[in-house]
């Protein structure tokens, strides 16, 4: 948190030598953007004995939470929040890692399906325990109320950005 008490400052200081700056929301964004990091370093960090990374155990779990098991490259690049390019990347290298299997769809040979492969679910539920852990890690500091509170929150701030 002390790299953070360096972003207050340069944002009062932006609100000094400008004074109509929103300071609040931009110290939302700012705080968003400190979790995301931590977050993002922390999964990798748990995530890198497994030989995956965080993007790569995003779309995994995307795949892993869909009811038929199968996501067309959009979809998940949807579900992930990644952009396209980067899902084609994302999605070889999992392909590569026969984590992940391409196969068109049978109702529109136009359409590909991506699915787990049985390695890529079993590498899944070994490594679920070490991230239910982690997200038990990081969500310690607050209450159940509190969580469910955030996460309302959250959600009508991200509602506000589509707006």
């Amino acid at each position: 948190m002390a790299d953070f008490a360096l972003t207050e400052q340069r944002l009062a200081v932006t609100c000094r030598r400008y004074p109509d700056f929103p300071r609040r929301p931009a110290t939302l964004v700012r705080l968003i953007k400190h979790i995301h990091k931590q977050l993002h370093d922390d999964a990798n960090l748990t995530l890198k004995p497994y030989g995956i990374n965080h993007p790569e155990y995003n779309l995994l779990m995307m795949l892993y939470g869909s009811s038929s098991g199968t996501m067309s490259p959009s979809e998940l690049a949807d579900a992930a929040g990644e952009k396209s390019a980067n899902i084609t990347r994302l999605t070889n290298e999992l392909c590569d890692k026969k984590l992940i299997a391409r196969s068109g769809s049978a109702d529109d040979r136009r359409r590909i399906e991506l699915s787990l492969t049985p390695q890529g679910q079993a590498l899944l539920e070994s490594l679920l325990p070490d991230i239910c852990k982690l997200l038990a890690r990081e969500g310690r500091q607050l209450t159940v109320s509190e969580q469910v509170q955030l996460e309302k929150l959250l959600k009508k701030f991200l509602i506000g950005l589509a707006d």
